[in-house]
């Protein structure tokens, strides 16, 4: 079977989407599929140059190549799911939420100008239109299915999968310092984990790694390489997937401070490494694993409840290790496997 990956990317930025669809290859690939990934350049500024992106999908010709037909393609994320194909399904990631739950909030550029508002009104007309031809519709998260119910009353079905490299997490020492992997940016908060460290035992340190080439990545690294406790502060920016397991294998908890995520890889990868995760009563994704008390923390985002959960887990390391064993088991009852994902995407 020939399948067909396709997905879009800003170009030098590389996230979880980039590794969802490199893990989706991989296992397609496994299970004997011909499989090829098609990514599509993605501009979202300015506001005209999404619907250029938007045509350029529907442009985009994957029904045969040289010859011989493509028995599957599988769209992950806006807008390159508009792709035309007779046997598509969607496995949503996101859709361009700045025209619809961050419409309105500092997180979208669309709402601010009549032009903007007319691009968000044909971002919504193309996805009620083309989604639902798909074969089948699947989410990546409760999350996912969730938006995409309540502004495009389209029925879903959530697929959790996997993290990249899963098998290889394990469980090391319960060493002082938290962990927030991830690209710089101002719906992730890192700055929140750096305000509350400051309140925080000495011995406590804070580890980030992930791209700050941000202004908000830019601005926060200043503001903590000036501060008197920048020692205690370790950003390393880009990794590689070794040191990102020794890092999750031997902190003392996760912390994935982000606003509304739709999955959130780090979630998922703390609990392989069998680590508490500390989130928010509003960062979305994780709380469809994290569990208050039992596998980790869910505080109010802001510092001070943030610092709350930190010092307990500091205090009691015997208690970081039994939420930790907790997340493990979460991912054990919930049944999260590829097999579960590959057969969902090649049956419907």
């Amino acid at each position: 079977m020939k399948v067909c990956i396709l997905s879009v990317q800003v170009p030098f930025i590389t996230g979880g989407a980039e590794m969802q669809a490199a893990s989706l290859k991989e296992e397609l690939t496994k299970r004997g599929c011909q499989t090829e990934i098609v990514l599509i350049p993605f501009k979202w500024y300015p506001p005209e140059r999404i619907l250029d992106c938007m045509l350029m999908a529907r442009l985009v010709d994957v029904e045969e190549v040289n010859g011989n037909k493509i028995d599957r393609v599988i769209g992950l994320k806006f807008p390159a799911y508009y792709a035309p194909h007779p046997h598509k399904v969607c496995w949503i990631i996101h859709q361009h939420r700045q025209a619809y739950d961050l419409y309105g909030t500092q997180y979208s550029d669309l709402w601010q100008t009549v032009q903007g508002q007319d691009v968000a009104a044909e971002i919504k007309r193309w996805d009620d239109y083309f989604i639902p031809q798909s074969s089948a519709v699947f989410a990546e998260s409760k999350i996912v299915a969730a938006r995409l119910l309540r502004f495009n009353s389209i029925e879903s079905t959530p697929l959790y999968h996997p993290p990249a490299n899963y098998d290889k997490f394990r469980t090391g020492r319960f060493d002082d310092y938290i962990l927030y992997p991830g690209r710089f940016d101002q719906m992730k908060r890192q700055h929140l984990i750096f305000d509350a460290i400051q309140s925080l035992p000495l011995d406590l340190q804070l580890v980030l790694c992930g791209q700050y080439d941000s202004k908000y990545g830019e601005d926060l690294v200043a503001r903590i390489r000036a501060s008197p406790i920048a020692s205690r502060v370790r950003i390393l920016g880009r990794i590689t997937e070794a040191e990102k397991l020794d890092l999750y294998a031997n902190c003392l908890a996760v912390y994935n401070g982000v606003v509304e995520e739709d999955y959130g890889y780090a979630t998922l990868e703390a609990f392989y490494a069998s680590k508490p995760v500390i989130t928010h009563t509003d960062s979305g994704g994780p709380l469809e694993f994290v569990v208050d008390g039992h596998n980790g923390f869910i505080t109010k985002p802001d510092a001070t409840h943030l610092a709350s959960a930190i010092n307990s887990l500091a205090k009691d390391r015997a208690k970081a290790q039994q939420l930790g064993r907790n997340g493990r088991d979460t991912l054990q009852t919930l049944g999260i496997s590829w097999d579960h994902v590959v057969d969902n995407l090649l049956s419907s």
